[in-house]
């Protein structure tokens, strides 16, 4: 009897540049769209209208809003963990705290929208994140605060409570951008928030670091 030959698996379909170019379009209008209205007030149409495509063709490429959302936030881990994966362990200690506030602060600067697209779905207890705050964002962060830990029981900066040294910067940074028109307003249009911030955080982390 013939032995059927195995079929070959198939292959996972290359998306063309207009693809390409029309789900980049449709990520960028849902940032925009989800950054001013959350989750729950953004609606496809919405998303559509920013992107300038039909509902429809919206739907060629996402089967849900939720599905855009998720997309999203998992583009936006990946970049909101950068600057903590940078903390060299082999570094000086105080520099690269400080290197990891300055950097967090610039990402207030240049990504203000997805900032508030992280902080919305914080606020409503994380229903799409929960997974990944528990593992890749849980685990990176235990290990540099082991790092930090490490530093401090060397001397080599104040014994502080790494996660929560971690938690203040997220604090003292984020500011920037979710509560950014308030921040310009208290300030005056004349002054430059980020500016400011870099030297002020700083004077209070050399301060508060010091062994």
């Amino acid at each position: 009897m013939a032995v059927a030959s195995p079929r070959t698996p198939a292959r996972p379909r290359t998306r063309t540049r207009i693809q390409t170019k029309n789900r980049e379009t449709i990520l960028e209008a849902a940032l925009e769209v989800f950054s001013q209205h959350g989750f729950r007030g953004a609606t496809l149409d919405m998303i559509a209208a920013e992107a300038g495509l039909s509902k429809p063709n919206l739907l060629y490429y996402f089967p849900s809003k939720e599905a855009i959302h998720v997309t999203l936030l998992s583009q936006l881990m990946n970049t909101w963990l950068d600057p903590l994966r940078a903390l060299d362990p082999g570094g000086d200690p105080v520099a690269e705290i400080l290197g990891y506030a300055r950097r967090k602060l610039e990402m207030s600067r240049d990504f203000p929208r997805e900032s508030r697209l992280f902080a919305n779905e914080i606020v409503q207890g994380a229903p799409r994140m929960q997974a990944a705050l528990a593992s890749d964002l849980k685990t990176l962060v235990d290990e540099k605060s082991a790092v930090i830990r490490g530093w401090a029981a060397q001397g080599k900066i104040a014994d502080v409570d790494p996660h929560h040294l971690i938690f203040s910067i997220w604090a003292l940074t984020q500011h920037y951008a979710d509560f950014d028109v308030q921040v310009r307003a208290v300030l005056g249009g004349a002054r430059d928030p980020i500016a400011e911030a870099e030297v002020f955080l700083d004077t209070l982390f050399r301060r508060l670091l010091a062994p």
